[in-house]
């Protein structure tokens, strides 16, 4: 009899994974909580939401289902997977203990300094006057200056400050206005790193860990890395800056000293670790920690890995992953995210989506933010969908795949143009 799995959550990042397991032989059902029309294709949808762990909890026992993956940060900060644990379920993503490398950002860069992982030089303030001065030392002298909120703020926690008045109204919203509630409580100034962002992805199982694939995202929401940040624009694998001598470095000087670390402070980490890194002049610094995949890199990653995804989460979940690999194939893989007209910020929802069966075969769509109205499919968030695409070359993939998005319509659409060029020109160059 084959196996029933639950994958938590209703994105895009979710979509993609649940693309990838419903190709796996030994999985007889699938379901998705609360899934999306996207996920719809391959799963079967329960209208739980990914924050309600109670319902969840009572629906996979009911069920008697053999593997949870959690795709969003909030229910594994929440302690899902401690509470599934508890009643015995396989749960693929970490423990709560172990999810603060992304829910504490003050966690983890006292982490990293203990056990001397290269990040950006920093200090933690708890209160406003000192925190002005330390990040007047740097603005005063003409240098950019980082402020983070130490707890998750919707990807609204991080500032990089251009000069004094920037810096003093990010830590006036943290601090006195408390915009961020008790995320803001403690925050963040550290030095500006200066370099070329990039996305490493890692399998770990809390002694071991398996590396899966280097990708790059595009947060600003208009071509040339212009306007506010968004979650995340679209994203490729495999930038040709992350060399295969880069990756050995990382691994040796980040990736394993974090597990490592993790193991030390009693909080073994398993599931999927997201390292954001800067490529410096002077080498891979830590920008950040995730604590699961990202979105929309996971719409790029999912579709290079070959064969049967299923036992490398059974194996991290269960804290064993010794002779279990990863092969990625060979090529290209994009995706560019379509938008809703207004995001990052006010958007409107109810358009509707047309264009979809004029798709060719190889393009992969994942859904994000739509939903079915009237039996038509509809908008329904700020990133709607991305359209993910495997090919030879990244120039080959960047061409069919910017085709294949004229193919689609709804009132207020956009998207980046420039999705991969950084890459283009470096393979040209």
């Amino acid at each position: 009899m084959g196996k029933k799995v639950l994958v938590i959550g209703q994105g895009g990042r979710e979509n993609a994974l649940v693309w990838k397991l419903a190709q796996s032989p030994e999985i007889e059902k699938l379901y998705a909580a609360p899934g999306n029309p996207g996920m719809s294709c391959y799963a079967e949808c329960i209208p739980i939401a990914a924050q309600d762990e109670e319902k969840l909890l009572e629906f996979a026992l009911k069920e008697s289902i053999d593997l949870t993956v959690v795709g969003p940060e909030d229910p594994l900060m929440a302690g899902m997977v401690d509470l599934f644990n508890k009643h015995g379920l396989l749960v693929f993503g970490p423990t709560a203990a172990a999810a603060r490398l992304e829910g504490s950002k003050v966690f983890s860069k006292n982490l990293m300094k203990k056990y001397n992982i290269p990040t950006a030089a920093y200090e933690v303030f708890t209160d406003y006057d000192s925190a002005c001065t330390f990040a007047r030392s740097f603005t005063d002298n003409g240098r950019r200056v980082v402020i983070k909120v130490d707890g998750l703020a919707a990807g609204k926690g991080v500032v990089v400050a251009e000069n004094w008045e920037e810096a003093e109204q990010a830590i006036s919203a943290a601090m006195v206005e408390k915009s961020f509630g008790e995320a803001g409580q403690a925050i963040i100034i550290e030095e500006c790193l200066q370099g070329e962002e990039v996305s490493v992805f890692s399998l770990s199982d809390g002694q071991r860990t398996i590396f899966l694939v280097s990708a790059q995202d595009h947060k600003r929401v208009f071509d040339n890395d212009e306007g506010p940040n968004t979650g995340g624009m679209g994203a490729y694998i495999n930038p040709p800056i992350y060399t295969a001598e880069l990756q050995r470095r990382v691994e040796e000087t980040i990736i394993t000293p974090t597990i490592k670390a993790m193991d030390s402070e009693g909080c073994p980490f398993r599931g999927v670790l997201y390292t954001g890194l800067m490529i410096t002049d002077d080498g891979p610094r830590v920008l950040e920690y995730n604590a699961r995949f990202g979105d929309p890199e996971t719409q790029v990653i999912m579709p290079v890995i070959q064969g049967d995804i299923l036992p490398l989460f059974e194996g991290v979940a269960r804290g064993n992953i010794e002779g279990l690999n990863v092969t990625v194939e060979a090529g290209a893989c994009v995706c560019v995210v379509l938008a809703s007209e207004g995001y990052p910020g006010n958007y409107e929802k109810g358009k509707v989506i047309t264009g979809l069966d004029a798709l060719d075969d190889n393009t992969i769509v994942f859904h994000s933010g739509t939903a079915l109205q009237d039996g038509q499919l509809v908008t329904a968030g700020g990133r709607v969908m991305a359209l993910s695409l495997k090919a030879a070359s990244m120039s080959e993939a960047l061409e069919q795949v910017y085709k294949e998005i004229n193919k689609i319509n709804f009132e207020g659409m956009h998207f980046r143009k420039d999705i991969g060029n950084r890459a283009l020109k470096r393979e040209e160059g």
